[in-house]
């Protein structure tokens, strides 16, 4: 086995054994990373004789791609298996009465609770004014 196919071999192991989507995207950092296996390779190129360089650039971006996939794929995986787990553990009394909620119930709107403060404020004061312009009709 060529050096890239050892690393492909490796690289798809632990993608295999990743259980959760952490785990997952600590291989995917591991191998695509900035510091990560496939791009440390990557940075060799430039170092590279350009016959080398023709040879090797389109396995290293193929190898690249193919690590990208099967994360992507194993990610869907890890994703519907969480799905499943909640549905089979979550389950849904239809027999119990719902929940009323305050937005249900209603509320007054801001703007009518101001109006009838502002009502109640100005009938007391006139209420005072009322009385005294009453009683000097009166007399």
């Amino acid at each position: 086995m060529s050096d890239l196919e050892t690393l492909e071999a490796e690289i798809n192991t632990a993608i295999a054994g990743a259980d959760s989507e952490a785990a997952l995207e600590d291989v995917r950092v591991a191998a695509l990373g900035k510091k990560g296996s496939v791009s440390e390779k990557m940075k060799t190129l430039g170092k590279m004789s350009p016959e080398e360089r023709k040879e090797m650039g389109p396995a290293l971006n193929g190898l690249k791609n193919r690590v990208g996939e099967a994360i992507a794929a194993r990610k869907e995986v890890l994703k519907e298996e969480a799905l499943n787990a909640r549905l089979a553990s979550e389950t849904v009394d239809v027999s119990q009465p719902l929940r009323t909620t305050p937005a249900e119930e209603g509320r007054i709107h801001p703007i009518s609770q101001v109006t009838d403060e502002l009502i109640a404020i100005f009938a007391t004061w006139a209420s005072p004014l009322l009385k005294a312009r009453t009683s000097r009709q009166m007399s």
